[in-house]
């Protein structure tokens, strides 16, 4: 059974390795969805390696309840699908700050910083110019800081436009 294991776990690595490719140096661009009011990040991406890439992400919100800047930061692994067609997973986190305009029921505003733990899974399409488009879904949990953030499970679903150089 150990040898089975063993065989599986190389096998494994084996075609992780034959599927890598190469994938763009640099890429900036928007990530656009919906984390809980977060709608809009200036994303960057950068290559680590042919299958690996590090993401930024700031993104900023501006509504009548609350004013909040959040920055990310994921490690992902990048695996071809089909054509120009890619999927990815990865794993990171972040931190950010929120303040809460007061309203009539609460005249004390609050806020503060926070600190999160985030997972990530997604598709793209590497167009043969240097346009990047992609659809992800990035699972965040609050870890620590500011108690209405920091103990919330938030699903970040975006759609990503970026420039590749």
């Amino acid at each position: 059974m150990k040898i089975l294991k063993i065989s599986a776990f190389l096998f494994f690595m084996a075609t992780c390795g034959l599927s890598a490719q190469s994938i763009s140096e640099h890429a900036l661009g928007l990530r656009l969805g919906d984390s809980d009011g977060f709608g809009a990040e200036i994303s960057y991406q950068k290559s680590l390696t042919q299958a690996t890439r590090l993401e930024f992400d700031l993104g900023w919100r501006d509504s009548r309840i609350y004013d909040a800047f959040k920055l990310a930061l994921v490690h992902q692994w990048v695996q071809p699908l089909d054509g120009n067609f890619n999927w990815y997973y990865g794993v990171g986190g972040g931190l950010g700050s929120v303040d809460f305009s007061p309203r009539t029921n609460n005249p004390d505003p609050d806020g503060g910083l926070f600190v999160f733990g985030a997972g990530n899974i997604g598709i793209e399409y590497n167009f043969n110019i240097p346009l990047l488009l992609s659809l992800d879904f990035r699972p965040e949990i609050g870890l620590v800081g500011y108690d209405e953030f920091s103990d919330n499970f938030d699903f970040d679903i975006a759609l990503g436009i970026r420039y590749q150089f």
